[in-house]
């Protein structure tokens, strides 16, 4: 399976032999990588993995990268990061930072900074897509050409799309997961209810994340009145990640209030894909990456999360022919965000 993007670069000599410091920047950890471009392939040398709420700032982590690793000072540094970036500015969504292209480069004394979303990032990693990347969930029509659409749950809700032209996929970044949640049955209309006095505004990531996970957890528990046995209520305390917790327990089959919290789950990412596909019109494909997909592949690779993306008031005949794959290589933004870095604009 191929995805031609566009990479401007990508077939010019003069960017072979270029090093670049890439960076993933989520709401819960960093990852850096340095590669060297060679021949149209980004080598990865060095890569290290930060705890992001340990540092002050970003510009912190990539000192300590190049001190830690003896590293010269790269040609590009290349982020992508998760929070919308505007005019070479972003303010971090699930982190008390700020980035500016223009600060960077004197901090850091590097002429070539780029940033862009991680969503993006995630987009240009699908230029190095081998055997094992990607999971199919269903096959669909791949002989359709067109638009291809990102979701990717984790600490937060990521969604991205790639333009189809006619020749290239030109990736973008969206803020769609901060649209608002739309319940559609009676209890549903509950659990918004109880997120509404949580939270005010609920948005899609509120329901699809990390936190979201407990959310539904915590309504089934508070509201609904699901017991909670004390062997969980200790794990819970114990191991301080309640989504991990509560996906771990229901892949298991251990408690059927996990279970239930994690088909809600699943639903209701596929209704939000439906969402993203539609408003894109990406018959080219949907993908599912982040954090938590492929760590509850187990439950993602059933008929149910299929049955759930189809249902359309009009649009079934488009949805069921959407190809739909899961990225399960963790470094994908990371990548990403390397290839932006040498061959994109």
């Amino acid at each position: 399976m191929k995805f031609p993007l566009y990479l401007p670069g990508w077939e010019n000599p003069k960017n072979y032999g270029i090093s670049v410091i890439a960076a993933d920047i989520g709401g819960t950890k960093t990852n850096l990588g340095w590669f060297v471009s060679e021949n149209q392939k980004m080598g990865l040398k060095e890569e290290a993995t930060y705890s992001s709420r340990d540092y002050g700032s970003f510009s912190d982590i990539i000192k300590d990268f190049i001190k830690n690793y003896k590293l010269e000072l790269p040609d590009v540094i290349s982020i992508g990061v998760a929070g919308p970036v505007l005019g070479e500015k972003c303010i971090t969504t699930n982190l008390p930072w700020s980035l500016d292209v223009d600060l960077l480069k004197k901090e850091l004394q590097v002429d070539s900074v780029k940033i862009i979303n991680d969503l993006e990032a995630t987009a240009y990693g699908l230029a190095e897509v081998h055997d094992g990347y990607l999971a199919t969930l269903y096959k669909g029509r791949s002989d359709i050409e067109g638009n291809v659409a990102i979701l990717a749950p984790g600490t937060g809700l990521g969604e991205a799309g790639l333009y189809w032209d006619g020749h290239a996929l030109r990736p973008f970044a969206t803020e769609g997961g901060h649209s608002e949640f739309s319940p559609r049955n009676k209890i549903e209309v509950e659990f918004y209810e109880y997120l509404h006095s949580i939270y005010g505004i609920v948005s899609w990531e509120t329901v699809i994340s990390g936190p979201g996970i407990f959310n539904i957890y915590r309504f089934l528990r508070d509201i609904k009145k699901h017991p909670e046995p004390a062997w969980l209520s200790q794990k819970f305390a114990e191991e301080g990640d309640a989504s991990a917790v509560i996906s771990h327990t229901a892949m298991r089959e251990l408690n059927p209030t996990c279970s239930l919290a994690m088909e809600m789950f699943v639903e209701f990412m596929a209704r939000e894909a439906t969402n993203l596909v539609l408003k894109l019109k990406a018959t080219g494909g949907l993908l599912l990456g982040g954090g938590i997909p492929p760590k509850i592949f187990s439950l993602l690779n059933k008929d149910k999360f299929h049955q759930n993306f189809i249902v359309s008031d009009k649009m079934e005949h488009l949805l069921k022919d959407i190809p739909i794959h899961l990225i399960l290589n963790s470094k994908t933004a990371l990548m990403g965000a390397a290839y932006y870095g040498a061959f994109g604009k």
